[in-house]
Formats: structure tokens, sequence, C-alpha cells
């Protein structure tokens, strides 16, 4: 038998004590303060046998698809996460059950509801999954004699959904860029949608029609796309290619046939990428859990680097275009290698430039801040 030591016989004899039993008393000792403070992440976050539930929607995009699948985490929380249209998640948290947790959001119907109905029940993080430029979005009838944006004046044009982000960005870009103010138009508001299928339903705060407006309904059972192929109006303001157009129809067309191009000169000219949709969560959350709103921004933008990643790896095989690696060097030439940024600062243009839009068309009844939608907590987060 191996002799024992003098240190080994002691502990053995209790005069001292075991290290290993000394560290096991001071981790309790540690634990048991630390579940005396006030900080929520210390005691989910923090623990892997307790973690926040989080009920999280949005769409399935591939920058987001590394976080629906699990492959990157929430710290600190166990997810579940619906793939829902940007309609219903809307309606949902505006007034209906507030299903989500977090949940992408319109981010114009969520600055009419925060600055027109006091609505304070979620927070913005500057997360943004969905962008567009909208050069694209504005369809006419073949037929119309409009050939150039400033033709639009005088001339019945359709729309969807008036207050939607979308609609809110053209109107904006068509005063700005080609001096078409929203009151030289008159507007057509359609009875039905050909894209509610792919969107969900139109909230309220997506319908609202400002005064000083000549706006008139379109005839009951003709969505948008009817309304333009059969000559009702003139032209057609709309997020999603209209049904006509995806069929081939010859008598729709897109006012600017060289989208792309004008698109990157707008770019180049604003610095500006058109924010479409942010990511709300619940406040009442946030006050139990502040460590959650930069814990959600960060897992988003852990999603976005895989994307940025496989694309970079293997962009050209997993994405059935042909000439997709020009595509993305191109816009990486013009964009930078971070084209799709979360946080504050990169996107202060778009974000200031959207809250302008919404007050001049007399959308938002007052002037709001981007520090009014935003949680404070996360005004500073960039991602890297």
């Amino acid at each position: 038998m191996k002799k024992r030591t003098k240190q080994e016989k002691n502990i053995s004899d209790g005069k001292i004590a075991d290290p290993t039993r000394r560290e096991i008393l001071k981790s309790a000792l540690i634990a048991a303060c630390l579940l005396n403070t006030t900080t929520s992440f210390a005691i989910t976050a923090g623990s892997k046998h307790k973690k926040l539930p989080l009920h999280m929607a949005g769409f399935r995009f591939d920058r987001v698809a590394a976080l629906i699948d699990g492959h990157v985490e929430v710290e600190g929380c166990n997810v579940s996460f619906d793939i829902a249209g940007i309609g219903d998640m809307n309606t949902d948290i505006f007034s209906g059950t507030q299903t989500w947790d977090v949940t992408e959001i319109g981010l114009h119907p969520f600055m009419l509801a925060y600055a027109n109905e006091g609505f304070r029940d979620y927070s913005l993080i500057p997360v943004f999954p969905l962008r567009q430029f909208r050069h694209k979005s504005i369809f006419i009838n073949t037929s119309s004699g409009i050939s150039k944006p400033e033709d639009l004046k005088g001339k019945r044009v359709a729309t969807a959904g008036f207050s939607s982000t979308s609609l809110t960005w053209i109107r904006g870009i068509l005063k700005d860029e080609y001096g078409v103010r929203p009151e030289d138009i008159e507007w057509v508001v359609s009875s039905d949608d050909s894209s509610a299928n792919l969107v969900g339903k139109v909230s309220k705060q997506e319908s609202m029609i400002p005064e000083g407006l000549v706006v008139s309904k379109g005839a009951p059972g003709k969505d948008e796309s009817d309304l333009l192929v059969n000559g009702d109006v003139d032209a057609l303001l709309h997020a999603a290619e209209p049904r006509a157009f995806v069929e081939g129809d010859p008598r729709v067309a897109r006012l600017f046939l060289n989208y792309r191009v004008i698109e990157q000169a707008y770019y180049s000219k604003t610095g500006i990428f058109p924010i479409m949709h942010a990511v709300a969560i619940r406040n009442s959350l946030i006050d139990k859990n502040p460590w959650l709103p930069e814990a959600v921004f960060t897992a988003y933008t852990r999603a976005k680097a895989i994307m940025y990643e496989n694309m970079k790896k293997s962009g050209w095989a997993n994405i059935s275009l042909p000439w997709i690696s020009q595509e993305i060097e191109e816009t990486r030439t013009l964009m930078g290698d971070n084209f799709w940024p979360y946080g504050i600062e990169p996107n202060r243009k778009a974000l200031e430039a959207l809250l302008q839009y919404s007050y001049e068309q007399g959308l938002s009844r007052r002037q709001l801040k981007i520090e009014d939608i935003f949680h404070p907590s996360t005004l500073e987060l960039m991602d890297a």
C-alpha cells in the first residue's frame, strides 16, 4: 500500500479541508450571492438548466435560416420559431393576441402604431431582415403613355395598402428624386391584393390614408392586378409583382426597365438601402430580462455571418443563378463586404429618411426620432 503523505493524513483526519470540497463550498457561496442579485441574466442565461422560453416569428430568409434551424442560439434562451407572413405578424402585435415574444415587423407600421396609437408593448432592435430597393416596384399599363416618373402626375395610380413601408418609400423616392408629390396623383385603393397569399392580411397600420389627397376605392372584386390590366388605373405601386406581371401579360410592364442600374445609382448617390422590416421584442420581457435585446441582436448577427460565409464559399453552387458569383462580387464592390448591416449607425440615413417620409406624407402625426422606437440598450450595438 502506498504510504500517505502528511497532507493526505491531515485531510483524512479532518485537520485541513479537502481542496476539492473547499472549491465546491466556495462555488456554492458565490452562486447563492448571485441568486440574490437583480440581474435576470445570472439566473436564466447563466444556467444550463433554466433557460428563458422565447417564441419567435419571421420569414425564412437565408440571413435568418441558421437561427431558425438552431445552428445559432439566442444565449440563455430556448427558442421556438414560427414562419409567418408580415401582414399576420403586424396584425398580431398591434391588434391581435401578441403571440410572439420576438417578431419580425413592418418598420413603417411600427412607426405609425408608436406615433399615432401610443403603442408601447414592443420595442425595436436594429436588425433588419428585409430591405429592398424600390424603383422596381412601379408598374404601368403599357397603353397609359407613361414613360418616365414625371408622367405619373395627374394619373390614376393603384395601391393595395397605402401606408405600408414599401409604398411610403416609393412615394418618398418619387418626391425626392423626380419631383412627383403624392398630391400630384389620383390614388385608387384596390379591394383585393393578388399577392395576399405571400404577405398575409393587411394590418390597419398599412391601410391608413392621410388627408389632402384624392383617393377612391377600386371596384369590388378587382385586385390591383385587375385594375392595371383593365385600364382602370394607369400605374401601380406594389411591393410584390402583381399577378398579371408574373404571368407575362404584355399590358403590364415596369416603369424602370433597367431598374438595377437605376437602383445602384440611387445607392451611390444617397447611401440608402431601403429598410422594410425590423425585429421587435416584447417590453415586459425586456423589463425582466434586460440582457435579452443584445442576446437576440447577437443571434441574428451570427446567423447573417453564416449566410455571408456560405455565399462566399458556395454561393455559386447553392444559388440557382448562372452568374451569381459576378452578382456577389459587384454587390460587395458597390456596397462593401457587410452590404446588409445591422445596428443604428450604418443605417442612420435610411432610418431618418423613412421617419421623414412618414411625417411629410401626413401619415405619422409627429416627427419621430430613432431613439423613440429602438430600445435604448441597442442604440450602440454593431454587428461584427
